[in-house]
C-alpha cells in the first residue's frame, strides 16, 4: 500500500466563526484550529521513526504507542499495519499505531499491542488539540469515512483515560464506553517517606520488616535489577515458568504461552535503557544462603519519563511465601523509584487488592469506538453491550467471584497483563 494520503478540512467552530474581527496572532490556538489537516495512511513503521521517536518524547503520552513497544509486536507476530498519521502545516502531528485484526469477516483496527497495553493515549504534539477540537476530529473523520471503510470496518481505541494526569484527552469526542476495569497509581515523591505516608506509612514499613526478617532467616537475599540482554531474557524464562505454575493452579490459561508472545516480551527487554527510560526492565528477589540463585518474585517495568507501569509480576509459590516476595519487591523498587525522578508509579488495569492497599489513584478507562461501515457499526454495539455487562458483573462481588469458580474449571482468557483477575 506504501502510504495513501487523505485530504480534509477541519472547520472552524461556530464560536470560532463569531469570534472577534481582529486577525489571530501567528501561532494561537485560533490559528491553528483553521489549518487543514491530512490523513496518511501507512503500512510500514520505518519511513515515520524519526517523526514517531519526537512525538514520543511528550511526558503524559503512553509508552504503548512508543516506537520500540510498537515494533516488538510488529516483528513477533508478523501482523498487518495501519498506521493513521496526521499532518498540518508540513508536520506531523498525529500518529495511532494499529494492526488489523480479523474476527471471521470483520476487520478491527486495535493499537498494537493491544492486549498487553495498560493505558492507550496515542501520539500526538501539542498542536492537536487545538486542531481536534470537538468537534472537528469527529467531523474530519465523517468526511473520509469511506475511504477508511477500505482498511477496516472499524477503529477500537481501548483502555483509554479521557482525563490523564490533569489533561483532556483531544479523543474525548469520539464515540465512547467505559471500560470494565480501572488502572491503579500512587503519586511518588522524591521523600520515600512522604510517599509512604499516602498508604498508612507505619503499617507498610512493619510490614516490610516482617517479610525481610523472614527472607533473613532463609539466607539472605539480593535485590536485583537485571541489565538489557542475556542477563533479562534468562530472568524473563523464569517469570514465564512461574506465571505458568501460577495460572495452573488457578485452573486458567497461560496467556504467556504463546511463542509469539514470549518473543514480544524478549525483545522488548533487548532494547537497552535511554535517557532513563525503557520499554520493558525486569526486577527481582533472588536469595542466597542454602537458597542461592533460586527467584523467589519478578516484576516488570516499564518507565517513559516520569511514570513507571507495572507490566506484571509473579512469585516462586513454593519457597518464601510466607514473606509475600512480591509486595516487598515492590516495596525496594517504589523506594528507588522515589529518587530517580519518578513521579507515577502505575500498578496497571485491573483491581486486585494490592494494588488498592498502595495506590491513591484509580483512572477510569475508556474503549473508544469508530465504526466505518454497517458491519462495524454492530461489532461497536455489540462491544459496549459486552462492556457494559462485565462492568456491572464487576460491580457484584457475590456474582464475580461465582463466575471466576466457574472460570477454573472452562478455558477462559485472563488479563494479558499476569493479573489473577480476568476481563
Amino acid at each position: 500500500m506504501g502510504a495513501m494520503q487523505l485530504h480534509f478540512q477541519i472547520m472552524p467552530s461556530e464560536r470560532d466563526r463569531t469570534r472577534g474581527g481582529l486577525a489571530p496572532a501567528a501561532g494561537d490556538d485560533h490559528t491553528r484550529s483553521t489549518l487543514p489537516l491530512s490523513i496518511r495512511l501507512h503500512e510500514r513503521m520505518e519511513p515515520l521513526e524519526a517523526c514517531w521517536r519526537a512525538l514520543e518524547t511528550d511526558n503524559p503520552l503512553s509508552l504503548h504507542q512508543s516506537y520500540d513497544w510498537c515494533r516488538a509486536w510488529a516483528e513477533s507476530h508478523a501482523c498487518r499495519l495501519l498506521i493513521v498519521e496526521g499532518l498540518s502545516g508540513g508536520r506531523t502531528h498525529l500518529l495511532l499505531p494499529f494492526e488489523i485484526v480479523r474476527r471471521g469477516p470483520i476487520r478491527i483496527a486495535r493499537f498494537l499491542a493491544a492486549p498487553f497495553s495498560n493505558i492507550n493515549t496515542g501520539l500526538y504534539s501539542r498542536d492537536f488539540r487545538a486542531l481536534a477540537a470537538p468537534p472537528r476530529l469527529r467531523q474530519a473523520l465523517d468526511t473520509v469515512r469511506g475511504q477508511l471503510a477500505r482498511h477496516c470496518d472499524i477503529f477500537l481505541l481501548e483502555n483509554m483515560p479521557l482525563d490523564w494526569r490533569a489533561e483532556a484527552s483531544p479523543f474525548s469526542d469520539l464515540p465512547a464506553v467505559l471500560n470494565q476495569n480501572s488502572a491503579f497509581q500512587i503519586e511518588l515523591f522524591p521523600d520515600f517517606e512522604r510517599t509512604l505516608a499516602q498508604v498508612n506509612a507505619r503499617r507498610r514499613r512493619k510490614k516490610f520488616r516482617s517479610s525481610e526478617r523472614r527472607l533473613m532467616a532463609l539466607g539472605g537475599y539480593e535485590y536485583v535489577i537485571a541489565e538489557a540482554g542475556g542477563e533479562s531474557r534468562a530472568l524473563l524464562e523464569t517469570f514465564f515458568q512461574q506465571k505458568a505454575a501460577r495460572f495452573d493452579a488457578m485452573g486458567l490459561p497461560d496467556v504467556f504461552r504463546d511463542e509469539d508472545t514470549r518473543d514480544f516480551f524478549r525483545r522488548l527487554v533487548s532494547v537497552p535503557e535511554a535517557d532513563g527510560s525503557y520499554p520493558l526492565q525486569l526486577h527481582a528477589v533472588r536469595l542466597k544462603g542454602g537458597n542461592d540463585g533460586r527467584i523467589a518474585a519478578i516484576a516488570g517495568l516499564s518507565r517513559k519519563g516520569d511514570h513507571v507501569i507495572c507490566q506484571f509480576g509473579s512469585i516462586d509459590d513454593t519457597i518464601a511465601a510466607d514473606a509475600s516476595p512480591g509486595e516487598f519487591l515492590f516495596y525496594l523498587a517504589i523506594r528507588k523509584l522515589c529518587g530517580e525522578g519518578v513521579r507515577l508509579f502505575d500498578f496497571g488495569i485491573g483491581d486486585q487488592p494490592y494494588k488498592r492497599s498502595w495506590c491513591t489513584i484509580e483512572t477510569r478507562q475508556h474503549d473508544l469506538l469508530w465504526s466505518t461501515t454497517v458491519a462495524g457499526a454492530t461489532v461497536a454495539a455489540l462491544h459496549r453491550a459486552k462492556t457494559s455487562t462485565k462492568r456491572l458483573i464487576k460491580q457484584n462481588p457475590q456474582v464475580y467471584a461465582f463466575l471466576q469458580r466457574l472460570r477454573s474449571g472452562k478455558t477462559a482468557r485472563p488479563r494479558a497483563d499476569g493479573a489473577d483477575d480476568a476481563d
